[in-house]
């Protein structure tokens, strides 16, 4: 038997419903996003004879798995944040001290240095690419577009594995982290070079000695992951019960 029910206006203008039609804005322009952009960059990569769109694949890819593993190795020590802006998130949103933050700060920006040096060594002196915005963007266009991304990234960290009603999710909050990961690259490597990462894009920059637009993957991402955490901590979770010490993402 078919059930309609009306509902009232009192109820589509109350607290929950506001956030749900937040929530729902907020997802939708992520996910479009992502996918009208992925396609934009796939006719920018064939349009342009030195960018290959298997290799942005593949790259994309790599970094999708290679965060859902970092994340899952480091989630029940640390939370794995594995990210500047992430970290910062979620000092904003308190679930990390500022001060502690800054340690995971320098833990992840000596990893990454530490990583590229041993890609040096182990590649017998091989270039490290760096990151930098593609010819024919701006600084600020660059700014924007790591901002939104890694807005996409840290919303995604609050939704699937901060939030206190998440529920059991387990395996498939860093499955989640590392698809957006891999969605925003495949959609904004061609453009900002989809790093939302200061840490990622830190290390090659100090092993290479080039620290020309290294400024643009620390202001975009730590805006954007700003931002998630002000938005998802105090529209979404807001007087929520803060999370036991055991939870992911401490």
């Amino acid at each position: 038997m078919v059930r309609i029910n009306l509902g009232s206006i009192g109820d589509s203008f109350s607290v929950p419903s506001l956030k749900a039609y937040i929530a729902e804005f907020i997802a939708t322009l992520l996910f479009v996003f992502a996918g009208v952009g992925s396609a934009i960059a796939y006719n920018k990569l064939t349009s342009d004879a030195d960018l290959d769109p298997p290799g942005l694949v593949a790259v994309a890819v790599a970094h999708a798995f290679a965060l859902f593993v970092g994340v899952s190795m480091a989630a029940n020590v640390s939370g794995g944040h594995l990210n500047p802006a992430v970290t910062l998130g979620l000092a904003i949103g308190g679930n990390i001290t500022i001060i502690t933050g800054l340690f995971y700060w320098i833990a992840q920006l000596l990893g990454s240095i530490v990583a590229c040096l041993l890609l040096k060594f182990v590649t017998n002196g091989l270039a490290i690419p760096t990151h930098g915005v593609a010819s024919g963007m701006n600084a600020l266009e660059g700014v924007v577009m790591e901002i939104v991304i890694t807005f996409a990234l840290v919303y995604t960290v609050y939704a699937t594995a901060v939030d206190p009603k998440k529920g059991s999710l387990g395996i498939i909050a860093p499955i989640a982290i590392g698809f957006i990961v891999g969605a925003n690259i495949l959609a904004a490597g061609p453009f900002s070079g989809g790093s939302m990462n200061p840490a990622r894009s830190f290390g090659p920059a100090v092993v290479a000695v080039d620290f020309s637009q290294n400024w643009i993957y620390w202001v975009g991402p730590l805006i954007g992951g700003g931002l998630a955490g002000l938005v998802y901590g105090d529209v979404f979770i807001g007087s929520y019960a803060p999370l036991p010490p055991q939870e992911e993402y401490p």
